[in-house]
């Protein structure tokens, strides 16, 4: 614990340096009459794309430390405790969805939009809107899931979902705080506060869980992994706590910056609270309906596989929250892992496309999304082609319980597929909301669940597929999802993807890349017998080759790689190794 706390200083001294030095670059841009806050790279016009990959780098720290603590964790509550976890935290995470969840997408749109156009005093008055909404709906959302978690779960998760209730509220004020600056196009803030508030989870949610079972230890088993279900629930609440305090920190520290950007600002029209809280309404209400129907579709599945297996089929709550808790607690997990790039693309995207967008210019408008889209893929496809061939070793060494070891590995290699159609559907999804299409991805997204969601019924109903049929229906629906949003933005902007450089190069390099990963790895293990250092070099050699595939293929230029975080050193490495 101490050790944490060190390094969370230190993070945030890093940051309050970061905005000291933008104050420097602030105060030149006042004379220029070109000023933003907190802009990281005001002269790149792309820098959306090095912002992205801040997120990404972050959001892939996060999911890594995701998986390394849920391996012990996992090792202490067991697959019923996993299981017990998995319900509560999905109704949690509806509840939250609804209430809170797109803050930071809708805020960051809408504060871009006025930045843009320069509105300086109208930006602030709508993060002061944005709080007075979530502290409302949020503490709403919070009391429903406390006295409602009876109804809401069955009587083994009662408690832990009630243990998530607070969290939800102060879910709303972090995601106000990194909606903010988001809008300002800097990535710094929030990524440090995810990697902080995922550190915190990670310590908390062991610790918790092994006092509380401690305290029960003498009890049943179903009583002992009730008991560290909810020592998990309460670390993601200590997590989301101490993120939040992070950024109302960062906040504070930038008042002065905050009070010259009102004090230039001379537009003459301000407009009155009550129109911002209408107008933050009607924003944010499609926000939270598209995002809550796209990932409903993880609870309203649990449940469907729940009710027929125990009702219809007569097994047991215990062995199908267990099976259950495989499926969510383990493969989903890492299958999660590379789609957090997509998800921070997309965050980063929203307030660019929508100041290109409102300022009518097309052009700048599909090119971000090309070149967004391009970046998506060229790590999407190959981290799924890497997880389906690498599925075995690399749930062996995530969560090495033999009893669900290959089960869990063979949902891993199905579920690989929709790594790819989710990125590119997240990705769409903030596309069509960048452009003020906020109401097609709700369409979109109601229409792919309910044919999904009828896929699995048939699937449950006449086939022992089970888990496998939870998995088929996620590709059903994230494709379905690709489709209809593929179809609407061609529609709304007249963009036409590259086939060539999107898709065809990066999977032609995958295929490759998957098949001499998976004999490195199968050659190594055979000599060494180490799953660990297999599976680092099989990784490392499969990478280095992709991206030597992909350049010599021409699918990515040296511009491109350019456009990436550290992409001069990306180049510098590979002129001296002559890839380039």
């Amino acid at each position: 614990m101490h050790v944490n706390a060190i390094s969370c200083i230190g993070i945030f001294n890093l940051c309050v340096k970061i905005v000291e030095r933008e104050e420097t670059k602030i105060n030149i841009y006042i004379n220029t009459e070109s000023w933003n806050i907190l802009m990281i790279n005001q002269k790149k016009k792309d820098s959306f794309i090095k912002q992205a990959g801040i997120l990404a780098m972050a959001g892939i720290i996060c999911r890594i430390i995701g998986i390394l603590y849920r391996s012990p964790l996992t090792g202490i509550i067991g697959d019923e405790g996993n299981g017990y976890y998995s319900v509560a935290y999905n109704i949690y995470t509806i509840i939250l969805l609804v209430s809170s969840y797109s803050i930071p997408s809708a805020i960051s749109k809408v504060i871009a939009q006025k930045l843009a156009m320069k509105e300086y005093r109208n930006a602030q008055r709508i993060f002061y809107c944005s709080i007075i909404y979530v502290v409302v709906v949020g503490g709403l959302a919070s009391l429903f899931t406390y006295f409602g978690a009876g109804i809401l779960v069955q009587s083994n998760s009662i408690g832990v979902l009630k243990v998530f209730a607070p969290t939800i509220f102060i879910s709303g004020l972090l995601g106000v705080l990194r909606g903010y600056f988001q809008a300002h196009r800097t990535m710094v803030p929030t990524s440090i506060s995810q990697i902080i508030e995922q550190i915190m989870n990670a310590v908390i949610s062991i610790l918790a869980a092994y006092l509380l079972m401690q305290t029960v230890a003498d009890s049943d088993s179903t009583t002992i992994a009730i008991y560290g279900a909810t020592g998990s629930a309460i670390g993601t609440g200590t997590g989301v706590l101490i993120a939040f305090i992070f950024m109302l920190l960062v906040y504070l520290v930038n008042r002065k910056i905050i009070h010259k950007r009102l004090e230039i600002d001379t537009h003459s029209t301000v407009a009155p609270y009550s129109e911002i809280i209408i107008s933050l309404l009607l924003t944010v209400t499609p926000f939270i309906l598209s995002t809550f129907i796209y990932n409903s579709t993880t609870s309203l599945n649990q449940t469907i596989y729940s009710k027929i297996l125990i009702n219809l089929k007569g097994m047991d709550e215990v062995s199908v929250t267990t099976q259950y808790g495989i499926f969510a607690g383990k493969s989903v997990v890492i299958a999660n892992i590379p789609i957090a790039i997509a998800s921070a693309i997309s965050s980063a995207v929203i307030p660019s496309i929508a100041g290109s967008y409102i300022q009518g210019d097309l052009t700048d408008t599909n090119r971000k999304v090309d070149k967004a889209t391009k970046t998506t893929m060229m790590i999407a496809i190959p981290a799924a082609v890497g997880l389906a061939a690498l599925s075995i070793p690399i749930v062996r060494l995530l969560f090495p319980q033999k009893e669900s070891m290959y089960q869990a590995a063979g949902l891993l290699c199905v579920l690989s597929i929709t790594v790819v159609f989710y990125s590119l559907s997240t990705l769409s999804n903030a596309v069509l909301q960048g452009i003020g299409k906020v109401n097609i991805p709700v369409i979109n997204a109601f229409v792919s669940l309910l044919i999904q969601t009828a896929f699995l019924v048939i699937i449950l109903l006449t086939t022992n597929m089970n888990l496998y049929g939870l998995a088929v229906a996620s590709i059903i629906y994230s494709l379905l999802m690709c489709i209809f949003n593929g179809i609407s933005i061609r529609k709304s902007l007249g963009y036409k993807q590259n086939m060539r450089k999107c898709y065809f190069i990066p999977l032609l390099s995958s295929l490759i890349m998957g098949a001499v990963a998976g004999l490195i790895y199968m050659g190594l293990y055979t000599l060494i017998k180490s799953n660990a250092i297999s599976l680092f070099v099989a990784i490392l050699f499969g990478a280095i080759l992709y991206f030597i595939l992909m350049i010599k293929l021409r699918g990515i230029t040296k511009n491109e790689i350019e456009g990436l975080p550290k992409g001069a050193l990306i180049i510098r490495v590979f002129k001296k190794l002559r890839i380039l």
